[in-house]
C-alpha cells in the first residue's frame, strides 16, 4: 500500500492566513455603473467605457491630442475609427467645455459621412446645448442642417442654416448651405444674394458657381446664368489640371464627398 502524505508525516505550512479585512488581492470585479441588465451584450464599448473612467485619470488625457487623432482619422476615411475616439475625447473632456464641444462637433461630422444622421444630429444638438454662440457654434449649425436635410427634416434645416450666419456672418460655408436651402425651398433670389456673399466671403469654387447659374435660372436672369455656369466649368477644369499636375500626370482617385449638395461637411479642421 502506498503511503499518503500523512502517512509520511510531512507537514506543510498553512501560513498565517490574511486578516478578513484584507482585499488587496480579491477576486471580484470591479463595481461598474452600468447596469448588466440594461446593457447590450453586443456593447462591448460601454463596459470599456467604464473602465476607462475607473483607470485614467481625466489629467492624464490629453483631449486635444485625442481630437486631433479623430481628424486624422476621418483625413484617411476612417470614419468609424473616427467616432470612437471622438467620443473618448467627449468623455475625458470636462463637462460641458469648449473641448467636448469641438469633439461632439465632428463626432457630428464623422457620423454623418457614415450616413448615420440621427447620431450626427444628436451629435451636433448636444454640441449646441453646451453653447449654443461660441465660436464652434456656427460650424455646429450649418452641420446640424446638412444632416437634418438628408435625414428629411427639411423645415428644420433652413431653420438652422439661417441660425449660422446669424452666429457668425462671415461664415462662407454657412452660407453656401443657406443658398442651398433656400433655392430647394424655391427661393431664387435670395439664394442668388446668399451664394454672393459665400463668394464675397472666399467661398469661391465651381460647386457655389454652379449653385448660383441654378439659383439665376430659376429667377429668370438667364444670361447672367449661362455666363456664372461658364466660370463655373472653367474653374473645374482649371483645378482638375492642378490635380493632374500635382500627381505627375496621373488623374487622382476621387475623393470621399465634394462640396457639392447640401454644402458638403465642414468639421473642425476645415472641411472634407
Amino acid at each position: 500500500m502506498t503511503d499518503t502524505p500523512d502517512d509520511q508525516g510531512h507537514e506543510f505550512s498553512s501560513g498565517q492566513g490574511l486578516d478578513e479585512d484584507y482585499e488587496e488581492f480579491t477576486l471580484d470585479p470591479p463595481e461598474l455603473k452600468a447596469d448588466p441588465t440594461a446593457v447590450d451584450p453586443v456593447d462591448t464599448r460601454v463596459i470599456t467605457d467604464e473602465l476607462d473612467r475607473r483607470n485614467i485619470a481625466d489629467d492624464q488625457v490629453d483631449v486635444e491630442q485625442l481630437v486631433d487623432v479623430g481628424l486624422s482619422y476621418m483625413g484617411i476615411n476612417r470614419f468609424e475609427e473616427a467616432t470612437e475616439t471622438l467620443e473618448r475625447a467627449v468623455m475625458f473632456a470636462e463637462d460641458d467645455s469648449l473641448e467636448a464641444q469641438e469633439a461632439l462637433v465632428n463626432k457630428g461630422a464623422a457620423h454623418a459621412e457614415l450616413e448615420e444622421y440621427d447620431r450626427a444630429i444628436g451629435a451636433y444638438e448636444e454640441a449646441l446645448r453646451i453653447d449654443d454662440d461660441s465660436e464652434h457654434a456656427a460650424t455646429a449649425e450649418t452641420n446640424l442642417a446638412y444632416a437634418l436635410w438628408e435625414f428629411g427634416r427639411h423645415e428644420e434645416a433652413l431653420e438652422h442654416a439661417e441660425r449660422a450666419v446669424e452666429v457668425d456672418p462671415r461664415f462662407a460655408q454657412g452660407w453656401y448651405n443657406r443658398g442651398f436651402f433656400l433655392l430647394e425651398r424655391g427661393l431664387a433670389e435670395d439664394a442668388v444674394t446668399a451664394f454672393d456673399n459665400a463668394i464675397r466671403l472666399g467661398h469661391r469654387n465651381a460647386d457655389v458657381l454652379e449653385e448660383k447659374a441654378r439659383a439665376l435660372e430659376k429667377a429668370g436672369d438667364h444670361e447672367e446664368a449661362e455666363e456664372v455656369a461658364e466660370q463655373a466649368e472653367e474653374l473645374r477644369e482649371e483645378r482638375e489640371r492642378e490635380m493632374v499636375d500635382e500627381h505627375g500626370g496621373r488623374a487622382p482617385g476621387e475623393g470621399a464627398r465634394g462640396g457639392g449638395g447640401a454644402g458638403g461637411l465642414d468639421s473642425e479642421f476645415g472641411g472634407l
